[in-house]
């Protein structure tokens, strides 16, 4: 008699845990994404200064441009266009790089917005407006900096 009281319990609060858990899963599925576009701009700088800015501080860098709460900053970076590429997912990459800097910023563009990358190729100065998700730094295994790295990119 106890044995099935116990179940019975148990039961119940499996059932209720799934429903609860189900419900927050459906909730974060259909949460709508952040309108990086439209957003207010948090930070303008230059190529230059923001690869600067990470390889003499990675931490201050961090602080300045990450957000803990995931809700990165949103950046406009000036720079020369150096390489226009496709990632894995066939989504359209910008390097924006000086030829003197050891390192870059690499914008990813998504379908929505690589339509602003029309007429633009090596060479010229534009304004990228993005999410950033990652700072330069230099990998010492493999011998070389790695870039900058914005997301929900456009060109402004």
């Amino acid at each position: 008699m106890k044995r099935k009281k116990v179940f019975r319990i148990i039961a119940i609060l499996g059932v209720a845990g799934l429903l609860t858990g189900g419900g927050v899963g459906l909730y974060m599925f259909n949460m709508p994404q952040r309108d990086v576009q439209s957003a207010d701009t948090d930070y303008s700088v230059t190529t230059t200064q923001i690869v600067q800015e990470y390889l003499e501080n990675k931490d201050a860098a961090n602080q300045k441009y990450l957000a803990s709460d995931g809700d990165s900053k949103i950046l406009e970076v000036t720079g020369v266009v150096s390489d226009i590429s496709e990632d894995f997912n066939g989504q359209k990459v910008v390097l924006l790089k000086n030829t003197e800097d050891p390192a870059g910023v690499s914008a990813t563009f998504t379908e929505e917005t690589e339509s602003s990358l029309n007429g633009i190729g090596p060479g010229q100065t534009i304004t990228i407006k993005g999410v950033i998700r990652s700072g330069a730094s230099y990998d010492e295994d493999l011998g070389f900096y790695l870039h900058v790295v914005l997301e929900k990119s456009a060109v402004i």
